[in-house]
């Protein structure tokens, strides 16, 4: 299999381009043990990624760095500019939308979903006294609208199903008009119908060209949203390869990361995986 560890600078012909976030030789020990790392990555403006690895490679350990969540044990974290360990998280995380089932978990089942979505504007759950206008309600609206959700708007949370939570959870992400939109397996638990429709509805949503960069982390190849630019793929916490989409998401490399001789093909910008 193909390695790219440390600096993958030379995979990114226009130099120009702003970095979103960099993270160098960054490193993540638990004790004694490496969980993370080092792993060395830059993902720049206009670029849209995805992450993929087994269970155990560290794909969540790697999302909570980018989210500002965690800091890393050595190395080096960038986000947005900011520098972790030298700035204010509570100031940067505004600018980071983050989707994922454990910030789900915190979300009040009788919460109106058009509240689960305009609190986000208060990096909160469950609402209370806060002040919103008619710049935060109109843009709840039209992200439910966007993610065809919004006749739900008036329902509570707790009666929607699986696939409609995800898509008010993606709205949620996005309510605070993040720069950066890390999502941890949008479309995890959903049928084969819930899935193709969030997948769509989002690969629709990133042609927007004031969408914000994209970071999204799956198991499934099949859930790589079309549009998608760049991909990483982890194995024991380490970068196994990493670069333009086509060149990682390979028969070769994933047989090589999973373990598991399988065939990747290509159709409509979308891929899939059978065993061979």
């Amino acid at each position: 299999m193909k390695v790219l560890l440390g600096s993958n600078e030379y995979l990114y012909p226009h130099m120009d381009t702003a970095n979103v976030l960099s993270l160098e030789n960054a490193l993540v020990r638990r004790g004694a043990t490496t969980i993370l790392g080092p792993v060395t990555m830059r993902v720049r403006e206009g670029e849209r990624w995805v992450i993929l690895g087994p269970n155990g490679a560290g794909k969540s350990t790697l999302m909570k760095l980018m989210a500002a969540m965690s800091m890393p044990t050595a190395g080096t974290v960038e986000i947005l500019g900011k520098v972790m360990g030298r700035t204010d998280v509570f100031e940067l995380r505004p600018r980071i939308g983050f989707c994922s089932s454990v910030l789900a978990e915190n979300i009040p089942f009788d919460e109106r979903v058009r509240d689960v979505v305009l609190t986000a504007a208060y990096a909160i759950v469950g609402r209370w006294n806060e002040d919103y206008d008619l710049w935060d309600e109109s843009r709840a609206v039209a992200l439910l609208t966007t993610f065809g959700v919004r006749d739900l708007g008036e329902r509570l949370y707790g009666t929607l199903s699986e696939g409609e939570r995800k898509r008010v959870q993606i709205c949620r992400s996005l309510m605070a008009d993040p720069e950066v939109l890390l999502l941890d397996e949008p479309a995890a638990g959903l049928d084969v119908g819930g899935r193709e429709d969030v997948l769509q509805r989002f690969a629709e949503f990133s042609q927007d060209p004031a969408a914000p960069v994209t970071i999204l982390i799956t198991h499934h190849i099949e859930e790589i949203p079309r549009g998608t630019t760049h991909a990483l793929l982890l194995k024991d916490g380490k970068i196994a390869v990493s670069g333009p989409i086509d060149d990682v998401i390979t028969s070769e490399h994933i047989s090589s990361v999973f373990n598991v001789a399988i065939s990747v093909n290509k159709s409509n910008d979308r891929f899939w995986a059978t065993a061979i």
